[in-house]
């Protein structure tokens, strides 16, 4: 009997010890604040901000000008080119109009390489200022509305994508699940749209 009382007594003060642990380890998890966590698609706002849409708008003038003045001059040299076939090769004028011919192609492919560097030079500066804006605008309501962590939500159209893309996606997509987490894009892109 007393060994039965004993046994009893041990697995209620057991027991008791582990109901005291479970509430003490409950009581410490309800203690810790849980993050304020928003997210903001990059993607979405470079697609579908007015200003963005009229930089790409204002690129595509500017390069459709170029091309045109390209296509004028690559007429040219056809041009020029058909003289020079019509001509003697032995002759002064087949010389004159063949470093002619020459210096026109040159001239075009220099200037398709300049114009091809200015619109990687003019996109690069735009999308810095650009993102920079979106960053600091962010930053300002992420403050505003009190949340801790703001992440970029990926918008990943996976059979769009290549082998290659495919595999940098995966290296560098790094929110995997975002429920519960406060979606700002919109709140950005109307600030942005508003010229902040």
């Amino acid at each position: 009997m007393k060994i039965k009382t004993m046994f009893l007594s041990c697995l209620a003060v057991i027991i008791t010890l582990a109901m005291g642990y479970e509430y003490s380890q409950a009581q410490q998890k309800s203690d810790i604040p849980s993050a304020k966590i928003g997210i903001v698609s990059i993607a979405k706002i470079f697609n579908n901000c007015k200003r963005s849409i009229e930089h790409k708008r204002s690129i595509n003038a500017e390069q459709n000008k170029k091309n045109e003045e390209l296509g004028k001059l690559s007429e040219k040299l056809k041009a020029e080119e058909a003289m020079l076939i019509a001509l003697k090769q032995d002759s002064t004028d087949y010389l004159s109009q063949r470093e002619k011919c020459i210096n026109m192609r040159v001239s075009l492919e220099a200037q398709q390489t300049i114009n091809k560097e200015q619109t990687i030079l003019k996109q690069y500066r735009w999308r810095k200022r650009f993102y920079q804006d979106i960053l600091r605008i962010t930053s300002e309501l992420a403050k505003q509305k009190g949340l801790d962590v703001v992440l970029e939500k990926d918008e990943i159209d996976v059979p769009a994508l290549g082998v290659n893309e495919l595999n940098q996606t995966m290296i560098t997509h790094k929110v995997l699940y975002s429920g519960g987490c406060i979606d700002i894009t919109n709140e950005v892109i109307a600030l942005l749209d508003k010229g902040k």
